[in-house]
């Protein structure tokens, strides 16, 4: 039988209340039997010192069976519930009034006597002679002669005319009326408390509600926001996983979102890049094939044009698949940086000289502004080095002719060194500039490198715990600025 937690909660306090009425029930009964049996022994506590004090039930020889047993028969006419009998000091019972065959015992503990004639907490329970093992409330005194002990009166209050009447009577008005007000409580309680349950599990059936609708295959629902503070320092259980579901919630819609991004990136990047790819491929093959088709016609200059083309394109293609290699082992973890110490005003002269003609045969004047006695820094001395060739390689491919690309080394704020990398070019829209370093891009019709280079910069920071950024530089086009630590032994260099 499957159960919701409200039926099963239900249940159990059904069950808790029923056995919880039925000992209050019986409890309720007990206690009243006890202090009827104490009203019953504190009024006839004297009875059996009165018939002691006032019957002539011995004589010079003892007890007097024969006496005891016609008073015994007077006492019983006059009050049917009680039973006498004469003891003797060990306790057998000597005399009575009982019909033939109804005792059941022919000796009776004295310890509770004696609790009795101590003066003990009532109610007391004595041995009853007709029952085999039953106890009933008695009265009892001792019986002397000439100043000796001869045996005791012992007096059952309650005895078998009384059991014979009650049993008939148990179902009596009063006792009827005890276990309907019980039973009515309990129902009142009952539907309070299923009430209270319905009340209390609203708010975790709606949010199991919730959790149903989560569909791990597609968007994380959209969920009302919960009031600010609500949740805090809060008692309620539920309120609190209701509010750690919509954080868990809200950052899996986040991480969604990210790896939907990241995902239409990541398109992109394959759709950018076999373009980049198809384009010097295609003419790859064209001029390959007009060389196999036009070789008898052509003559050595034609010849040697077509094949610089054709490894001018072969080089292109070399660096994209090489730009690709180097992504794909800096993002899955490939490459890790060994930190070392170096000048960076070395490092930026060593990559001016590789760009040296390549400026030069545009007329583009590269410039490296520093202040003296810059510290080293301390980062992996060939990835940073590829940072500066990459964005060089990008601000001379979209500076113009006549222009200029500024490297500029600003003096350690705190216990960073920050570097600049400008230009002249035709800058960046401000529509582009989202999501920058993380997806492919155009200027003025030009692919960056299939949006490979910034993003391999961007990954390389990344590892050194840094970043870059695009700044806005006025009178210049694009300007990238990004920051290294400083060696802790801070050696000036000049």
């Amino acid at each position: 039988m499957r159960l919701t937690l409200t039926q099963r909660l239900s249940l159990v306090f059904a069950l808790l209340l029923l056995v919880c009425s039925g000992t209050s029930a019986w409890m309720q009964l007990r206690s009243n039997r006890m202090h009827e049996l104490e009203v019953v022994q504190g009024l006839s506590r004297d009875v059996a010192e009165s018939i002691a004090r006032d019957a002539q039930l011995t004589d010079a020889n003892g007890l007097m069976p024969n006496a005891v047993r016609n008073l015994f028969n007077q006492l019983m006419m006059v009050n049917p519930s009680v039973e006498v009998y004469l003891l003797e000091p060990d306790g057998r019972i000597a005399g009575h009034a009982a019909p033939e065959g109804r005792l059941r015992r022919d000796r009776v503990d004295l310890a509770p006597l004696r609790q009795l004639l101590d003066g003990a907490a009532l109610p007391i329970l004595g041995d009853d002679p007709r029952s085999a093992d039953g106890r009933k409330v008695f009265s009892a005194a001792p019986l002397r002669v000439a100043g000796r002990d001869v045996g005791f009166i012992y007096v059952v209050l309650l005895g078998e005319a009384h059991d014979s009447f009650a049993a008939r009577g148990s179902t009596n008005a009063v006792l009827k009326t005890a276990l309907w007000s019980i039973g009515m409580v309990a129902l009142l309680c009952l539907a309070a408390g299923l009430f209270a349950f319905t009340l209390i599990t609203r708010p975790l059936r709606r949010l199991t509600e919730s959790v149903r609708q989560f569909d791990m295959n597609g968007p994380p629902p959209e969920l009302v926001a919960p009031a600010p503070g609500s949740a805090v320092n809060s008692r309620d259980e539920i309120a609190v996983l209701d509010t750690a579901y919509r954080q868990m919630v809200g950052r899996i819609g986040e991480q969604w979102k990210a790896l939907t991004r990241q995902d239409q990136e990541r398109r992109e990047l394959i759709a950018n890049v076999s373009h980049d790819l198809r384009t010097p491929l295609s003419s790859l093959h064209g001029y390959l094939e007009t060389l196999l088709l036009k070789d008898a016609v052509l003559d050595a200059p034609a010849r040697r044009r077509y094949l610089e083309i054709a490894i001018d394109q072969s080089r292109r293609v070399g660096d994209l698949a090489q730009s690709l290699f180097e992504l794909a082992r800096l993002e899955y973890g490939f490459v890790q940086p060994a930190p070392e110490q170096f000048s960076m005003i070395d490092l930026v002269q060593d990559v001016f000289e590789k760009f040296e003609l390549r400026a030069e045969s545009r007329r583009i004047k590269l410039e490296a502004v520093f202040p003296p006695h810059l510290p080293p820094v301390s980062a992996d001395l060939g990835l940073i080095e590829r940072v500066l060739s990459n964005l060089l390689d990008n601000a001379l491919r979209h500076t113009p002719e006549a222009g200029r690309i500024e490297v500029r080394l600003a003096a350690p704020s705190g216990d960073a060194l920050d570097v600049t990398v400008s230009d002249t070019g035709p800058g960046i829209a401000q529509e582009l500039r989202e999501g920058l370093f993380q997806r492919p891009f155009t200027v003025g019709g030009a692919r960056r490198d299939g949006g490979l280079g910034l993003r391999i910069v961007h990954r390389i920071l990344e590892l050194h715990g840094r970043a870059i950024a695009l700044v806005d530089s006025a009178g210049q086009g694009t300007c990238f600025k990004f920051s290294l630590p400083v060696a802790a032994e801070r050696s000036p260099v000049a």
